[in-house]
């Protein structure tokens, strides 16, 4: 049997705000989700992307969705299982 060293026995978890990495990948997420949602609702409505002007429909609303809301899920996934590097 192998003892537990000292460096692996303390070795933490992370979480969504424990390291400056998994805050920053939380706000990422939380931003390219509410950004996908405004995308795909304007695409809904037949609407014009605000600072672009470009003409949005009911379908590429629908691929902005999924692809920030894929984005954005393994964004969180990454600031939730990422275990602290070099800083800690």
């Amino acid at each position: 049997m192998v003892p537990m060293t000292s460096s692996t026995a303390s070795t933490r978890n992370g979480g969504l705000l424990e390291t400056p990495f998994s805050m920053g990948a939380t706000a990422v997420a939380a931003v390219t989700a509410l950004l996908s949602v405004f995308i795909a609702w304007t695409g809904y409505n037949d609407g014009v992307f605000p600072v672009i002007g470009y003409q949005l429909d009911i379908l590429t609303g629908a691929v902005a969705l999924v692809f920030g809301l894929t984005l954005a899920l393994v964004a969180l996934t990454a600031a939730a299982y990422m275990e602290p590097g070099f800083g800690e």
